[in-house]
């Protein structure tokens, strides 16, 4: 009797070795792709935290001394005293309205200017040059200028706000009118618009998302600028806490102060953000 010994085929796949080669390995593949990313988010929450346990046990055992920088339970318990007074909330009223008041008429002067540049090649040839010369300028550094002009009350720091958040806006607003998709104007051509109609119901929508980011970049600048204009003789806001904590060592206090700006900025980004997202959504 003849034995015949069965062979498998070459290049055949050998069924008994296990798993398809093309089976994704445990870990890989989309499933697998997810686990790093929720590794990395709790990071980025765990290293806030322990950091902030490491300042707290460096501040209760002296590690780190009080008058340089007070434990994060002496700085919660400043904050809440001046919740429970109501110090705080005034000051953060004054504060927000300057900025409104700032980056409003910073905003619309941004995006007017944007607007007549960007649609306009003998605007972009008279308007933009001096801008361009005074955006090299620091802001900032107008402020001896402005006590000058305007004195020593709201209205300084109200322009020196504004006229930071103008140029953002500005270069994006102008920029993104010049790379409109040549097709939308003919399609507002075909449709018969006129040269309003263009403007609002065509072009400004389709740089809509161009102009949120000069206003996201706009609002950092707003609040930047705040905390150096209200400490130009201010009688209220936050700078103005800052400044009085400031005369009576109140290290505690100036924390405060400054966490408030850096939540109040995040906050105004993270709204903006939200709205930016939604327009992108709308164009796409």
């Amino acid at each position: 009797m003849t034995t015949v010994l069965a062979s498998t085929p070459q290049g055949a796949p050998d069924v008994a070795a296990g798993p398809s080669a093309e089976t994704p390995a445990p870990g890989r593949g989309p499933v697998g792709r997810r686990r790093p990313r929720r590794r990395t988010t709790w990071l980025r929450w765990l290293s806030p935290v322990v950091l902030i346990l490491i300042w707290q046990i460096a501040g209760a055992t002296g590690i780190l001394p009080e008058r340089i920088l007070p434990a994060p339970q002496l700085i919660a318990s400043s904050a809440l005293e001046l919740i429970a007074s109501g110090e705080l909330a005034d000051a953060l009223a004054v504060s927000s309205v300057r900025v409104v008041q700032g980056f409003v008429l910073g905003a619309v002067a941004g995006l007017v200017l944007g607007v007549i540049v960007g649609t306009s090649r003998i605007a972009d040839a008279l308007v933009d040059p001096p801008l361009q010369m005074l955006r090299a300028l620091p802001h900032l550094g107008l402020i001896p200028v402005f006590i000058l002009w305007f004195g020593i009350g709201e209205t300084p720091k109200v322009l020196l706000i504004a006229l930071g958040v103008v140029f953002p806006i500005y270069l994006n607003t102008a920029s993104g009118l010049r790379q409109v998709d040549p097709r939308l104007q003919d399609m507002a051509t075909v449709f018969g618009f006129s040269r309003r109609q263009r403007l609002t119901e065509v072009i400004l929508p389709s740089i809509a998302p161009q102009v949120l980011v000069g206003v996201r970049q706009s609002l950092a600048i707003a609040w930047l600028t705040l905390i150096v204009a209200e400490q130009l003789n201010a009688t209220n806001g936050i700078g103005y806490l800052i400044m009085n904590a400031r005369d009576y060592f109140r290290i505690d206090v100036i924390i405060v102060g400054l966490v408030v700006y850096a939540l109040l900025g995040i906050l105004t980004d993270a709204v903006v953000r939200v709205a930016e997202a939604r327009a992108l959504r709308h164009y796409r």
